[in-house]
């Protein structure tokens, strides 16, 4: 009963997917922005989609379940932090710039090279980012349809691919509207059952007020604070954010709606995290697997099994159309350099080869999805690497007129290296058991975790600032056009 339930939503957005793909029109600029024609509404939830997902829903709740409210509010509270700051200082910029993809502006700030950094770097990060959300499915479609965990993930993947493959942006913004209302409604009604139910009970010492998660290393402080600042300022190059920024129909319409998906994002996000806490009282401190599929599968009633579950697809798909559009465009325009249709021609390259291109970064999600079947750790680590080495070159390449090819260049090299070289030498990863590349020693120790994105952040500043401070100022002009239409340059591209 659960299952088709859910399976009835999950029908409904795919064919809300697919009648709007019309609107895409053989025209890649209607794929990948939406003809630059969304309102507040389809922005804002696009917006939302992005930021509400498993991770922020499902991963949200395990954390929180496990180390207390922070573990886990820290995910969706990072990401309407990121919202929010960018709502400030660069939806607008961006929207104005009219791009097609956020390595885009690296190409124009600092160059071809810079770009293809960049490209490299945003492709590799979503491809875990896609993973995090095809765990979710998989673990849901496990617990409830019976299928294997992979199977689970494979399903996951055929319903997303159905409707972004036929209409991009469109699809994903449409779509993306209905899943919010199914997943602030889904939010809201399960923190209204539990209280009714058991009550909103705080384990001492784990709740919003108890501020020593946020000041006390042994309580986990610093991997808090780095998932706060991984996802509030590392998630600002999120190339998924950036297509519904561009897609807006103005600046003005780019900047307000990340000021209400921030609140949206809060709004949904932190009823997880109290729900999670009060569930400690009924299930134990020592549940197993994902506590809120134990919840709605063996002790809420089935109309709110069926409408929570229905968010957590509804967001893990939301999240994952996005990622794997952004992705696939990135590598086939500032990789392959495909540019759109030329005046004249009766097919579209762009349109053609960003849809083909989905299917192998699909792969390696689920690669990822399979090495890893965790949902939190793999957004937290998709952004701490953007974080470390990307975010430098985009902030001062708006807002400092020293920035250089070479400050990027150094930045990125140096913020990457230290944060692998970290990543590789600590034992766990947000409190989670590095599994995916650890080599084990005796001198960095579990609590090590969390330091590392501070340190390789403000190694990659340093660089940035250093080697543009010692190259000295130079005018700024623009490198040479790979893509044409992006004629504008916004900050300095000389070394």
């Amino acid at each position: 009963m659960i299952i088709i339930g859910v399976a009835v939503g999950v029908l409904v957005v795919i064919v809300v997917g697919l009648v709007v793909a019309r609107k895409v029109d053989g025209d890649s600029t209607n794929f990948l922005v939406a003809g630059r024609s969304l309102a507040l509404p389809l922005v804002a939830a696009g917006l939302m989609g992005q930021a509400v997902d498993a991770n922020a829903t499902l991963g949200n709740t395990d954390l929180a379940y496990e180390f207390g409210f922070w573990a886990g509010a820290s995910l969706p509270l990072g990401l309407g932090l990121c919202l929010l700051i960018t709502g400030i200082f660069f939806a607008g910029r961006m929207n104005r710039m009219r791009l097609l993809s956020l390595p885009d502006f690296y190409r124009i700030t600092y160059g071809r090279g810079v770009e293809l950094a960049a490209s490299v770097l945003m492709i590799f990060s979503f491809c875990i980012l896609l993973a995090g959300n095809l765990v979710a499915g998989g673990f849901l479609f496990e617990r409830f349809l019976g299928t294997s965990y992979t199977g689970g993930v494979f399903l996951v993947v055929a319903i997303v691919l159905t409707y972004t493959l036929a209409g991009g942006m469109f699809s994903d913004a449409y779509t993306a509207f209905i899943q919010m209302i199914i997943t602030v409604t889904g939010s809201l009604a399960l923190l209204i059952w539990v209280g009714m139910r058991f009550g909103i009970s705080i384990p001492d010492g784990l709740g919003p007020f108890d501020l020593g998660q946020l000041a006390d290393p042994a309580q986990g402080a610093v991997i808090n604070w780095a998932t706060l600042i991984a996802l509030g300022i590392g998630d600002i190059v999120a190339i998924d954010f950036m297509q519904r920024i561009f897609s807006a129909r103005s600046p003005q319409v780019a900047r307000r709606a990340c000021f209400v998906a921030a609140a949206g994002t809060a709004i949904v996000g932190i009823p997880y995290a109290l729900v999670a806490l009060s569930l400690q009282s009924v299930l134990g401190p020592d549940a197993e697997g994902p506590v809120l599929f134990t919840v709605l599968g063996d002790l809420a009633p089935i109309g709110l099994s069926i409408l929570v579950l229905s968010a957590i697809i509804a967001a893990s798909c939301s999240t994952a159309n996005g990622a794997i559009l952004g992705t696939a465009a990135v590598a086939v325009r500032n990789i392959a350099g495909i540019e759109p249709r030329a005046p004249g021609a009766e097919r579209d390259p762009l349109l053609r080869t960003v849809r083909l291109t989905m299917l192998p970064v699909v792969a390696v999600a689920i690669v990822f999805a399979l090495r890893v079947p965790q949902t939190g750790i793999l957004l937290t680590l998709a952004f701490d690497l953007l974080l470390a080495a990307m975010v430098v070159p985009f902030v001062l390449g708006h807002y400092w007129s020293r920035a250089t090819a070479a400050a990027a260049t150094a930045s990125i090299v140096v913020g990457l290296a230290v944060r692998i070289g970290l990543f590789v030498v600590t034992p766990t990863i947000y409190g989670v058991p590095n599994t995916l590349l650890y080599l084990p020693n005796d001198v960095v120790g579990a609590g090590f975790d969390g330091w590392p994105t501070f340190i390789a952040a403000l190694a990659s500043l340093t660089a940035f600032v250093t080697v543009a401070l010692l190259r000295g100022h130079h005018p700024a002009s623009a490198p040479p056009q790979v893509f044409p239409e992006l004629a504008q340059p916004v900050g300095n591209t000389q070394p």
